[in-house]
């Protein structure tokens, strides 16, 4: 039994990475943590259907050290802050524009019940586009919630 945990523990590691590592953003920085190789990992992230809105997100990365140490290898925590700006002339394309709005980012936290999700709203009265960084767990909802804001002033934008 040991020998197979051995050997599985390696390869579940390294898929869990691969999750983790599989968004759609760019890494732009990552700070250590601390000696058991924690990071705060921070990616640019690009709205694929408003140009000239640019978000980054920084999230925890849990390392190898603190993985065997606490024995909950397939998990992330899903924490995150997120700060989007204009980088550029907006040009808005066809975005969803209810109350729901629609995921720009989602990336896993574990293998099958978390991810951490960046969704966008836009308020059309205040011409304001809303940027939510959330957890979604399949078993519980989540509380940790940030948000950032791009007014859309002199972008052109019709009523």
């Amino acid at each position: 039994m040991t020998t197979l945990l051995a050997r599985l523990c390696p390869l579940a590691l390294a898929f869990t990475l691969t999750l983790a590592g599989a968004a759609s953003g760019e890494q732009v920085g990552e700070i250590d943590v601390d000696w058991v190789g924690n990071d705060i990992i921070i990616e640019a992230i690009a709205d694929p259907k408003v140009e000239g809105v640019t978000c980054h997100i920084a999230y925890f990365e849990r390392g190898l050290i603190d993985r065997i140490s606490k024995g909950n290898w397939f998990e992330d925590p899903s924490n995150a802050s997120i700060s989007c700006r204009q980088t550029g002339p907006i040009r808005m394309g066809d975005i969803e524009t209810d109350e729901e709005g629609e995921d720009v980012f989602r990336t896993s936290r574990s293998i099958i019940l978390k991810s951490l999700r960046v969704k966008r709203i836009f308020d059309q009265r205040n011409q304001t586009l809303i940027y939510v960084a959330h957890a979604a767990e399949l078993t519980d909802g989540s509380a940790k919630v940030s948000m950032s804001t791009v007014p859309l002033y002199g972008a052109g934008l019709k009523d």
